[in-house]
């Protein structure tokens, strides 16, 4: 069953990932540079970006219990911001915006993965 979501991820989500990154990277950039502002609140493509990346990575798929989880646990780690969560938001443009849900999304990834092993 694990097989059968690692290729439908291959094959599907993990393209799908990196076009909302690149995208976002990208969009994010865009924003920043006409409103002079950084890590607007109003851009949220980092937002889909990291929980998107939550998902691809921990092979959450079909099951509502790890949706659930995974939006939680992706919303604690964005929060919280956990090295180098951080310090990522320091790099230039889009990047800054991105960086730091993608590793709030690294973090959920492994919380689920976590949650598997236990069982939950």
């Amino acid at each position: 069953m694990l097989w059968a979501r690692a290729l439908w991820v291959g094959t599907w989500m993990l393209p799908l990932t990196l076009v909302i990154a690149a995208a976002g990277v990208w969009a994010s950039s865009q924003v920043e540079k006409r409103f002079g502002e950084k890590d607007p609140q109003y851009v949220v493509i980092d937002e889909v970006s990291g929980q998107h990346l939550t998902y691809v990575l921990a092979l959450a798929l079909g099951s509502w219990k790890y949706l659930l989880l995974g939006f939680i646990l992706f919303r604690v780690f964005d929060i919280w911001k956990p090295f180098p969560a951080r310090q990522a938001e320091s790099l230039p443009g889009g990047w800054g915006i991105m960086a730091d849900d993608w590793i709030a999304g690294i973090y959920a990834a492994i919380g689920l993965w976590l949650a598997r092993a236990a069982g939950l």
